[in-house]
């Protein structure tokens, strides 16, 4: 689950711009996408493509590399969940360095599929007339769920997101000097970009020294990750218009009208769930504490690639704070249950801490598929939701109980039409829409 950025400066004076820092911004901004690898591509006089990558997260990665990033008035940079997961850089026939977001529909592996479109891309650019127009023609030619920012030898940034629109992907400027896209506008903010609004399924965006330009969109809406609003968007970010906090406010107020539960407190799961917890208490009318302390930085457990670095990673960040439950029936709100380990790790150290009862509220379906778009969501048979029920996994990890959202209570809290939601991975065996 990579986060993207795409920077581009215009007009006399572009080449004070040094794109590295503003990259290094907007990834420090994304880096809930991924802390796995880091890579990023510039470009300046003489058209050459300079990149650069690394392991780890992006702190890390430019103070290690801070004598070599790659200097340029344009760039792109990409961070990911994946181990060794870099920009492509094809050569030729058509030189450019490419960042995605997502899967196409070219291999079964992630990596493989990329590569695949980097090389159809570069064809299309060095055959066609019309760079726009080409890779237009070719999202809609190869399927999957991703977006995507290009950087090629000539100065051109182009940038899309293909007809399904799963993959978020925000647009902003500085007055006429300086355009820039993100998988997500909190990027921007940081970046000191102001926010102009999302790439619209199957759009293609492309920035030259002379102009901005784009194709006509797809007529289709588009099938949003609904797992965007649940877990995978930073909460001050906004995904296709909507704010993300407000929309996992309005979970927590579902889930509590729909999955009551006699308590004394609730307490929700750093980071992501926090504000979900918060809407949980708003509409319940029981208090809301903080029930963990974090050690060290904020660490995203769920996209760890090892069961002992998640174990850890919730070790660390989610220290119960004992007077906040001790003595107390505790209403523990999540995001999302995976393989149901952490869970039973967090119940577990409640209850050392003097939790009496421990109610789990879950602000989403169950997961019971993995995702084809590229989320990190296990194979269905290490989804704990996907061989026990409720009462089972209550059992399971210590709970008094566990309820989940229904597909229909996520919609409504989310406020989209169902059709443009993609819910995949809640529903066993579901089609697309």
């Amino acid at each position: 689950m990579p986060g993207l950025i795409g920077f581009y400066t215009f007009g006399e004076g572009r080449e004070n711009w040094n794109a590295s820092n503003f990259i290094h911004y907007g990834l420090s901004a994304l880096q809930g996408r991924g802390q796995e690898s880091i890579s990023l591509a510039t470009t300046g006089p003489g058209n050459t493509l300079h990149t650069l990558g690394g392991k780890g997260g992006v702190e890390e990665f430019f103070q290690k590399n801070k004598t070599n990033i790659p200097k340029g008035f344009i760039g792109i940079g990409q961070t990911s969940s994946y181990e060794d997961d870099y920009l492509v850089h094809v050569k030729a026939p058509y030189e450019l360095v490419l960042a995605l977001d997502g899967k196409t529909d070219l291999h079964e592996n992630r990596g493989e599929a990329t590569k695949l479109f980097a090389r159809q891309l570069s064809q299309l650019l060095h055959s066609e007339k019309e760079p726009l127009q080409a890779t237009s023609t070719l999202i809609n030619k190869i399927g999957g769920g991703y977006s995507f920012v290009v950087l090629t030898h000539k100065q051109e940034l182009i940038t899309g997101r293909n007809p399904l629109g799963v993959k978020p992907l925000e647009t902003g400027s500085v007055g006429f000097d300086i355009a820039a896209v993100a998988s997500e506008t909190c990027a921007l903010d940081v970046m000191g970009i102001d926010h102009t609004g999302p790439v619209e399924t199957g759009e293609v965006v492309m920035f030259t020294l002379e102009d901005i330009r784009g194709n006509i969109p797809s007529d289709d809406p588009g099938n949003f990750c609904s797992y965007e609003y649940v877990y995978l968007a930073r909460l001050d970010s906004q995904v296709n218009t909507l704010p993300v906090a407000k929309v996992r406010n309005n979970i927590g107020r579902e889930l509590a009208k729909a999955h009551q539960v006699k308590a004394d407190v609730v307490i929700g799961v750093p980071e992501t769930a926090l504000s979900i917890a918060n809407g949980y208490s708003q509409e319940s009318g029981l208090p809301l504490e903080p029930g963990f302390m974090r050690t060290g930085e904020n660490i995203r457990a769920a996209l760890k690639p090892t069961q002992k670095e998640r174990l850890i990673a919730v070790q660390l960040k989610l220290n119960p704070v004992r007077s906040a439950v001790e003595g107390k029936d505790v209403v523990l709100v999540d995001d999302s249950v995976v393989r149901g380990n952490t869970l039973q790790n967090t119940v577990l150290n409640l209850k050392r801490n003097g939790a009496q009862r421990i109610h789990i509220r879950i602000g989403s379906p169950a997961l019971v598929s993995p995702c084809p778009y590229g989320v990190e969501i296990p194979p269905r048979d290490e989804l704990i939701s996907g061989s026990l029920n409720e009462k089972e996994l209550a059992n399971s990890v210590g709970a008094d109980s566990v309820s989940f959202m229904t597909v229909e209570e996520l919609q409504h809290a989310i406020g989209l039409p169902r059709k443009d939601l993609c819910m995949r991975c809640f529903e066993k065996g579901g089609p697309i829409r």
